[in-house]
């Protein structure tokens, strides 16, 4: 899936106006020019370790509300490039922090870190330390690695299992921010080829933490689809890696699904999910492919006792539907009749040793996943941010903004607004700049919706030629 290696923002402002009005206007020139749109904040120094996390969560929360700020006892301008320094400043000890020989030290680094990457843009920052703080990643992320190649007792083992991977879980997951903060340029993938091998060792490593392995397969999955989508050879050892955690809930010889124990359907249901969001990425031949192979066995799978791995096949299903219904308008799975019948069980499922909420969402999901197989309905979702908004009106763009959600969290909207990498795959354009005049002459929601979907519909297009460039080396 081609994608600007460099995102570029907006055109200047200028004006004149009031003093706050020049510092804004002055602020909003220096951003112009920034890919990643850094804004100044307020910073304190010298704190500790322990306190370093919830301090740069501070500072980027109220990024976008003090980039300028007139204090009111004295008038005085905040000086903002000193506000950035403090800021980049703390962000540098967190980065040394990830080297400490502390554990507890190393780990609110990483948080310090996930907080940051995941609230605010920071290309030009993270551009120059981009193999620094892969290297002390990749050095977290083997941290635990050599424990589970050793004869150890199965009692130490288990302890390891259930503790020892929390930094791992927490790397990957950095990992996982640093290649949506580096966009799908040269940049990235440099550091995914650095981190890919590390990321799916651990995943595939039975003895690993189930926290780790799980973190790693959403990991692997992201960096994969941002960093490597046009390296045939990276993504088809990704979805390798991914599709053999998953098969391990796949049915028997004798037709039943396997006994699993607490923890892995969670970690079946991270690789499935990252392994669909590859799949958007596979050229038609290797489509049809999955469809043959995988269809029939995530059909077994929707027997499956686990609510959260359920809707995870669901919507797989659907997906592949979609990516079948893509190649040709046609397609029909061969045993529709009977998938159709296990999803309105599904969809109408009233157990009642079943949760409560489990039951209410799982009835929802599964009653959008019939109407879609059944009629192509899809019941179009609205996200807004700022004063723009995108539209998830598909099973395949439903997975690629789920997946930027679960990495990003609630800094997806930021990075919907500021973010070239995000702005790109969602056919946004480049990053707007917006004075008040501007945002006083909002478009409507309809001229927004057909923008959308025919900014959609050209990247899909544009994608079925990478496909078809991939599809003699797949």
């Amino acid at each position: 899936m081609p994608r600007n290696k460099k995102g570029k923002r907006g055109g200047n402002s200028s004006g004149k106006g009031s003093l706050r009005q020049e510092v804004l206007l002055l602020q909003l020139s220096k951003t112009a020019v920034s890919r990643a749109g850094r804004n100044g904040v307020r910073g304190e120094s010298g704190v500790s370790d322990d306190d370093l996390a919830s301090e740069v969560l501070s500072h980027y929360s109220s990024a976008s509300e003090s980039a300028s700020v007139i204090e009111e006892a004295t008038g005085e301008v905040v000086d903002e490039q000193t506000a950035q320094e403090e800021t980049e400043d703390k962000l540098k000890q967190c980065i040394d922090n990830l080297m400490d020989k502390s554990a507890k030290t190393r780990l609110a680094a990483l948080e310090s870190l996930r907080l940051a990457f995941s609230s605010r843009v920071l290309y030009e920052f993270l551009l120059e330390r981009r193999f620094t703080i892969s290297d002390c990643l990749e050095r977290s992320l083997k941290k635990d690695q050599k424990y589970s190649r050793n004869h150890i007792a199965s009692t130490r083992r288990s302890a390891l299992q259930r503790g020892g991977g929390e930094e791992q879980a927490a790397a990957a997951t950095v990992c996982a921010l640093l290649c949506v903060q580096l966009g799908g340029g040269v940049e990235g993938e440099e550091g995914f080829k650095m981190l890919r091998p590390i990321l799916s060792s651990i995943l595939i490593d039975s003895c690993a933490s189930l926290s780790a392995r799980q973190s790693c397969a959403r990991a692997l999955g992201m960096c994969c689809y941002v960093s490597a989508s046009e390296d045939a050879e990276d993504l088809l050892k990704s979805i390798g890696h991914l599709e053999s955690v998953f098969v391990g809930a796949y049915p028997l010889g004798d037709g039943t699904l396997p006994s699993v124990k607490a923890g892995i359907p969670a970690l079946h249901s991270a690789a499935l999910q990252s392994w669909a969001l590859l799949c958007t990425l596979c050229p038609a031949s290797r489509i049809n492919t999955i469809l043959n192979h995988h269809m029939p066995r995530l059909h077994a799978c929707l027997e499956s006792s686990e609510v959260n791995f359920r809707i995870a096949v669901g919507e797989t299903i659907a997906l592949l539907y979609e990516l079948g219904r893509d190649i040709d308008q046609e397609f029909e799975y061969e045993d529709c009749d009977a998938l159709c019948d296990s999803l309105k069980n599904l969809a109408t499922d009233g157990n009642k040793h079943r949760a409560k909420n489990d039951r209410r969402k799982q009835r929802s999901i599964f009653r959008e996943v019939l109407h879609y197989i059944e009629n192509e309905d899809f019941t179009e979702e609205k996200i807004q941010f700022g004063i723009e908004a995108i539209y998830i009106d598909g099973w395949m763009r439903h997975r690629i903004y789920d997946a930027f959600k679960e990495v990003l969290e609630s800094g997806v909207r930021h990075h919907l607004q500021f973010n070239p990498l995000l702005r790109d795959i969602f056919g946004l354009g480049p990053p707007l700049i917006l004075d008040a005049s501007v945002k006083a002459s909002r478009i409507s929601r309809t001229e927004k919706h057909l923008f959308n979907s025919a900014a959609f519909k050209a990247r899909t297009k544009l994608r079925n030629k990478v496909r078809d460039k991939r599809a003699d080396v797949m």
